[in-house]
């Protein structure tokens, strides 16, 4: 088997599409020869510009994954526009600076509906269809926070340790369907997302300092990997948990 990046044929479903890691996964794909499917909370001027960019097969899904009636009518909006994925990335999330100190309920319930239950709806409802082809990739993007706890990222950190451990079991259920199922962990990633901590110049410089690699990720280097995790080269590859940090998860 020779290597081969080529998407033809293929659709993928993006989750958090219109911005950051989840933009240039979609785009990538997109360029890759991949029929995209962007999703984003609302329809939004990011949302459609990235749909453009992607070309006249790309199309878009909305919703907010912290309700749980809104992520089940996205799920019957794919089916009944016949839109259900062959390679699904789970991308989107919330992150609030949360400790176990000052956490209220409130944001504890959001972060783990959209990090957490969210998801898991998503692979109990498109997965099917996966096995019955006897292919589908699944890719988790979790973070070095679900191995490497951050005090003021406590809840956040704990929602993506979740995440793993329903990753790492879904890949059992899933291999012997030719499914692989994979969770990429982003470090420091320099997205919009970001831009506000990393605008303060001394947290900044301390948090490079704490980064072998001594620099911030960009969305295109996690995009990269996701889309190797998404192609036929990767099909022996499955319960992978894979950093893309600069050394930040040691």
């Amino acid at each position: 088997m020779g290597f081969s990046m080529d998407f033809k044929g293929k659709r993928a479903f993006v989750t958090g599409s219109s911005r950051g890691i989840g933009r240039a996964t979609a785009l990538l794909l997109a360029s890759l020869g991949a029929e995209v499917v962007f999703h984003g909370t609302k329809e939004s001027p990011q949302l459609l510009s990235a749909v453009k960019e992607a070309g006249e097969d790309a199309s878009f899904v909305t919703g907010d994954l912290g309700d749980m009636e809104r992520t089940a009518a996205l799920i019957r909006e794919l089916d009944e526009r016949k839109l259900f994925p062959d390679i699904l990335v789970l991308n989107a999330s919330v992150q609030s600076y949360t400790g176990l100190d000052n956490f209220s309920c409130e944001e504890f319930s959001r972060m783990y509906r959209t990090n957490v239950e969210s998801n898991l709806l998503f692979l109990k409802h498109l997965v099917p269809s996966m096995r019955e082809k006897r292919w589908g990739r699944i890719i988790f993007v979790g973070s070095v926070n679900g191995t490497r706890p951050a005090s003021r990222l406590a809840v956040y950190g704990s929602t993506k340790a979740a995440l793993m451990n329903a990753a790492r079991a879904a890949a059992v259920d899933n291999a012997p369907f030719a499914v692989t199922v994979n969770t990429v962990l982003p470090g420091v990633i320099a997205t919009d997302r970001n831009a506000k901590a990393l605008s303060d110049p001394a947290f900044r410089t301390e948090l490079e300092e704490k980064i072998p690699a001594r620099r911030f990720g960009s969305a295109q280097e996690c995009a990269f990997l996701i889309a190797f995790l998404a192609s036929e080269n990767a099909s022996y590859i499955t319960g992978a948990e894979i950093p893309v940090a600069g050394g930040f998860q040691l």
